[in-house]
Order: structure tokens, then C-alpha cells, then sequence
């Protein structure tokens, strides 16, 4: 007799192929049968010491974030319902190549400077970790879902180079690939960098050429922000996909969108590149939220010179006049190369969290509707944002086109990624609503994918690309991460007034087999552990 048994569910069991009634059983954590159709052929049912009855539901895989940045939410927040609630199973963090392993005294205090507006500052967290490693043994003492690591390049960097802007010295690169090798080997998947971020993005195409070649070696994939989603954003699609392919590295292109006024329509002109490349033999995937607008930190629209050194350097040269004026020349003017080589529309800046309590009447609006609350111009009120709030503010960009998403979004090689920000009054909603917004709106109502292909984007393929054997199909002996939802209501309860609102119509998750959701509620199990991949046996 098994734990649970599934009655009557439609399985839509992530391989894109079509749907069947059937009940499933669960023990022990994994699912141990599937019997088809059984009402109706009359066979022998599973039995098992409780029963769910499914009537009307869709049995799916639990779904997987591939671009998550609750690298300390998930430490902090116990409950976590802002993925549990959306039927998420499994998130990826460690992204835009900036986290907290590895890491030492003084590059933690750094990190936890530099990305305070994705993750507050962490006075809450007890940092009892400095490698991979044990970064990966804290999320195993019980977490709301399962998280992969990725070995951030940028955190690399700092340590081995630090903040400055040049080329990486034989001895420093010797130490950045033993780094990247030693987190491979404590189980991380991969390596991610924020090319548009410092100190990452002071990494030559070269130097990060030679990582990438590390992380081959040990079958992991290589996730870049990459160096512009606006100006130049092709060309950096494409320098991405050269380096991996002289690297002989897998490639999976974070929050791969086509945004500002430059890219409209354009879309057609990526997916032929990346058509092109895997015609040719490349192994790339990529993710995508199913929202228009971006999210990010105020102090990341900033030129790259400006941020040199690191979050003090910043302020020092925020509060000087004429460096100021010359930062403001960059981003009004000539297009800083932290706002992709656009100028800067301050009207598309919302304001969407802030640090400092003082500051929170900017919430909710751009940046040049608060400077005409107080008469003055747009790039004053934003210096000081960014002085008064230590370079804490985070921002929604204005800056995407709905035709782009869409055309992205159906591409084979797609994945689903929140590139969720938990922090701020005023979060993105995609943080809260990225599955259940491609389930309601995406498939139900717009029909831009078949629901059984959309879950194959949202389970299959991004356990295919994490190279996880036992995740992302509703098989026997698979591991027991399961979503149950209502397909006539499954739908994002966030928008962009109300961004914490739960979903709709997902009344049940399961991670190993225990319930995370009943009911529509979030139960207390914290049935989440670290996924670690094993690296094959090294030559």
C-alpha cells in the first residue's frame, strides 16, 4: 500500500506529448505507479493509506524557476509562498553572477553591499558559510523548495581580482578556475555572470572563455546575463554563443528578452542566431518571464566606470559634483552601457523598493514623476535615491514588447524563469505569477502554446538542461514533485498593484511526496533540499 494515490487525475506529464486520465501513486518520495485509465479498463487500482480525488484537476511535474534570486529568501522565509503558491518545485539561484559562495570575510561584506537591492542586506542571516559547499549543507537543514546553485563569476572575480577594471593576471585566472572547479565539485550546475554588473563585467571574453571551459569539464552550463539587452543586444546573443562554442560549454541564455524602442520586432532576428547555432551543433536553452517590463537595481543603469571599485567608490563619486555631471552626461546622453547603450527614459524608471523607510514615497512612481513632484530635474531626484538609499533601490524598467515575449516564448529550446525579486514594496509581480501567468494567460487565453507543450517548457526541458535524471516527468520511479491545477482557473493573483497576491486554481504542490500546498494552503513541511549534480568521473 502506498503513501497517496492520485485518483483520476489528466496527466499532462511534461514530455509534450498528450494528455490521459490515470491514477498515480506516491511512496517513499517517488511515484511507484500509473495506471491508466483505470476507472474506465476496469484494472486493478493502486491503494495506498490516503486518496486525493483529482476530478477536473491536471496532474503535472512540479515546475522548475530557471532564474530564481532567493538566495536568501529561502533562508529567511520559511513559509516561501511566493514560489510554493505558483506549483514551483525546484529554483536556480546564484544568478547575474553575484551571490554569497564562494566567498571570503571581506568579499561577503561586499556582495551583500552590492546586491542589497535583490536581496536585503541580510542582517537576518546568520552567514555560517564561506564555500559552495557549505552554502549547499545550510539549504539542506530544510528549505520551502529545492534550490541549484550556480557558481557566480562576478563573486569569482571579487575575490580573485577584486573590483578593478583589467585584465586578470595568469595567477588570478589560475585562482578564479581552481574557484569555479571547487564548486563544481560541492555540486553546483553551472556558472552565471552579469556582464552588465560589476565587477563581472570587466571580464574579457577571453578570461571567461577559460572558465567556461572549466565548467565543461565538469558538465555544467554556462548562464550569462549577457553584455546588452538593448543597443547591442544581437551582437552580445552572439558573443555569447561564440564563447561557448570555443569553450565546448553547454549555454542557457538568462531572461532572454528583446527590449527598448531599438529591439521591437526583432525577435525573429535572435531566433534565426540561435537556429543558426543549434543547426550547427551548439547545445543552448534559454529562459524567459512572461511579463514585458524588466526588473533591476536603480544603481545598475549607472556607466560601468562609475561602479569601479565597488558600492563605496559608487557614493564617492555620486556625491562629487563634477563626477556626478559626467555620470549623468553617460546615462541621459551618450547611453551608459549599465542601461544596455540606451539614454536613459526616465519616465520608464518605476521606483519599486527602497532600504530606507524615509524614502518610501517614491514606491509606485518613475523616477521623473517624483522629480516633478518636487520640481527638479529627473537625474537629481535619482542621485539621490541613490546616495539617501546606499545604492539600495530597486527599479521595474518600462522597456519590453509583448511580440518579442511571445514569439521567445514558443521557441523548442525555451524554459520558464521568474528572474523573481522578492525584496520592495512594490516588487515585479513575476516574482508571485510567472507559471501561473503562463498557464492562464499564455495557454488558456491567447493560446500561444498548447498546455502540453507549455509544461514541457516548465518541467522537462529545464530538468533536461540541469541534467537531472529523476525530475521533470510524471514517470514511475521519478521523484514525487508534483503539481495539481485547475486549468479553467489557474491564473497569476500578482499584477502590478498588487504583486504579493497569490495565484489562483493551483490547489495542491507536492516536493518528495509531502504536501507544501493543501488546500490551497501553504502546510509548515520544508520538504526542500539542495539539488546537487554530481560531475562526471574527470580524465
Amino acid at each position: 500500500m502506498a503513501d497517496l494515490v492520485i485518483r483520476d487525475a489528466d496527466v499532462v506529464d511534461g514530455s509534450g506529448g498528450p494528455s490521459y486520465r490515470a491514477d498515480v501513486a506516491v511512496d517513499g518520495g517517488r511515484i511507484v505507479s500509473i495506471v491508466k485509465e483505470a476507472a474506465a479498463a476496469g484494472c486493478q487500482r493502486p491503494t495506498a493509506t490516503r486518496e486525493l480525488d483529482a476530478e477536473g484537476l491536471v496532474l503535472s511535474p512540479g515546475f522548475i524557476d530557471m532564474h530564481a534570486h532567493s538566495d536568501l529568501a529561502l533562508l529567511r522565509d520559511p513559509d516561501h509562498s511566493a514560489k510554493a503558491a505558483q506549483g514551483v518545485t525546484l529554483e536556480v539561484i546564484g544568478q547575474d553572477g553575484l551571490s554569497y559562495a564562494p566567498v571570503d570575510d571581506r568579499t561577503l561584506a561586499e556582495v551583500r553591499r552590492a546586491i542589497t537591492g535583490w536581496n536585503g542586506y541580510g542582517d537576518d542571516i546568520d552567514f555560517d558559510w564561506r564555500s559552495v559547499g557549505e552554502y549547499l549543507d545550510r539549504l539542506d537543514r530544510g528549505i520551502a523548495v529545492n534550490a541549484a546553485y550556480l557558481i557566480p563569476q562576478g563573486t569569482v572575480r571579487m575575490l580573485a581580482v577584486g573590483w578593478e577594471d583589467r585584465e586578470a593576471t595568469p595567477e588570478e585566472l589560475d585562482r578564479m578556475r581552481r574557484l569555479v572547479a571547487e564548486g563544481l565539485e560541492q555540486g553546483a550546475v553551472g556558472m552565471s555572470s552579469g556582464l552588465t554588473y560589476t565587477p563581472g563585467m570587466y571580464a574579457e571574453d577571453a578570461e571567461l572563455t577559460e572558465l567556461c571551459r572549466v565548467v565543461a569539464r565538469y558538465g555544467g552550463y554556462y548562464c550569462p546575463h549577457h553584455r546588452s539587452y538593448g543597443a547591442g543586444a544581437l551582437q552580445a546573443y552572439e558573443e555569447m554563443v561564440a564563447l561557448t562554442r570555443e569553450a565546448g560549454c553547454a549555454l542557457h541564455l538568462a531572461h532572454a528578452t528583446m527590449n527598448f524602442g531599438v529591439n521591437k520586432g526583432r525577435a525573429p532576428e535572435l531566433l534565426t542566431l540561435l537556429d543558426d547555432a543549434l543547426a550547427a551543433g551548439a547545445d543552448i536553452s534559454l529562459d524567459t518571464y512572461p511579463y514585458t517590463p524588466g526588473c533591476t537595481t536603480l544603481v545598475a543603469m549607472l556607466p560601468s566606470w562609475a561602479s569601479e571599485g565597488g558600492p563605496e567608490e559608487i557614493l564617492k563619486r555620486l556625491a562629487d559634483e563634477e563626477t556626478a555631471e559626467r555620470i549623468r552626461h553617460h546615462m541621459e546622453v551618450v547611453g551608459a552601457d549599465g542601461c544596455h547603450g540606451v539614454p536613459i527614459e526616465w519616465d520608464t524608471i518605476e521606483i519599486s523598493g527602497v532600504s530606507e523607510a524615509a524614502l518610501d514615497d517614491h514606491v509606485g512612481r518613475t523616477v521623473l514623476e517624483s522629480a516633478q513632484l518636487r520640481g527638479e530635474a529627473p537625474w537629481v531626484t535619482a542621485r539621490r535615491l541613490l546616495l539617501e538609499d546606499r545604492l539600495g533601490s530597486t527599479i521595474l524598467q518600462h522597456v519590453g514588447h509583448e511580440e518579442n515575449v511571445r514569439a521567445i516564448m514558443r521557441h523548442p529550446v525555451h524554459t520558464g524563469g521568474s528572474d523573481g525579486i522578492l525584496q520592495g514594496m512594490k516588487p515585479h509581480p513575476r516574482a508571485y505569477g510567472t507559471f501561473p501567468q503562463y498557464l492562464g494567460r499564455y495557454v488558456r487565453e491567447l493560446g500561444v502554446l498548447s498546455l502540453e507543450e507549455c509544461v514541457a517548457h516548465l518541467t522537462s526541458r529545464p530538468a533536461a538542461r540541469l541534467r537531472l535524471p529523476d525530475r521533470g516527468l510524471v514517470r514511475e520511479g521519478y521523484r514525487a514533485d508534483l503539481v495539481l491545477f485547475d486549468p479553467a482557473t489557474v491564473a497569476a493573483g500578482s499584477t502590478f498593484e498588487r504583486p504579493r497576491a497569490l495565484p489562483d486554481g493551483i490547489p495542491y504542490v507536492l516536493i518528495d511526496g509531502r504536501f507544501v500546498i493543501e488546500d490551497g494552503r501553504r502546510t509548515d513541511v520544508l520538504a526542500g533540499r539542495a539539488v546537487r549534480r554530481t560531475p562526471p568521473a574527470l580524465a
